[in-house]
């Protein structure tokens, strides 16, 4: 259940991550709010994930899901650049997300 809950908690990581564009260094009230809120959502669920998984892994499997969530969609919603180096980061990214899935336990 831990990895599944981790799993969330990066969702909500990413939606966060795209959140803060529309918050225009948060002059604007309610895209601030809901960056925040989600900001809360997501290290409330990594927490939730914790109890089962140990810190390290959990957060290190978090902060990837985000950062790999955050380039897609900077790639695919803001018309971000896709080069060679970042696709081999985002493979080198993934790849440790699973390897920290598959030699541990949970």
């Amino acid at each position: 259940m831990g990895w599944l809950i981790l799993v969330a908690a990066g969702a909500v990581e990413i939606a966060w991550s795209q959140s803060i564009k529309p918050t225009e260094n948060f002059t604007r009230p309610l895209p601030t709010l809901l960056c925040f809120v989600l900001a809360a959502v997501a290290v409330y669920l990594l927490s939730l994930a914790m109890r089962t998984l140990p810190v390290g892994t959990a957060y290190a499997v978090f902060t990837g899901i985000g950062a790999v969530g955050a380039i897609v969609l900077g790639v695919v919603v803001q018309k971000d650049p896709l080069s060679a180096g970042r696709v081999a980061a985002l493979s080198l990214i993934l790849g440790g997300i699973v390897l920290a899935r598959v030699t541990n336990p949970g």
